[in-house]
């Protein structure tokens, strides 16, 4: 399935169920950061090693999924409501992240882009 028919069928879903009134971009906003919130509750006070092995544990794989596809659904929906073209701004972000990245000064650490140089 293509970002495009996905935003189709979430719109189609929404009307079916007179929800388009309650998706105005606010309310999108705020579901998609409560949805956000679930997910990370499903890693609070894991380790990093057992974040990792997560996969491993196909019940709690199974509700990170859930989460994960909440979120999704709420960016498209976002999206489709703001009129964004969703793979044109993955797109604009990865070359923005590129530049600000390079490869040199970014390979294998964390550091933010403006502490490169000091």
């Amino acid at each position: 399935m293509n970002i495009q028919d996905l935003k189709l069928k979430l719109r189609s879903f929404a009307e079916e169920r007179e929800w388009d009134q309650f998706h105005s971009p606010k309310n999108l906003a705020m579901a998609l950061g409560g949805e956000a919130g679930e997910l990370l509750e499903h890693f609070q006070w894991l380790t990093e090693d057992q974040s990792r092995r997560l996969t491993t544990d196909q019940t709690r794989m199974a509700k990170v999924s859930e989460e994960v596809a909440d979120i999704a659904i709420y960016i498209v929906r976002l999206c489709d409501k703001l009129d964004i073209d969703l793979e044109s701004a993955i797109e604009n972000k990865i070359r923005a992240n590129a530049a600000k990245y390079p490869v040199n000064l970014a390979k294998g650490n964390a550091t933010k882009y403006t502490e490169f140089g000091r």
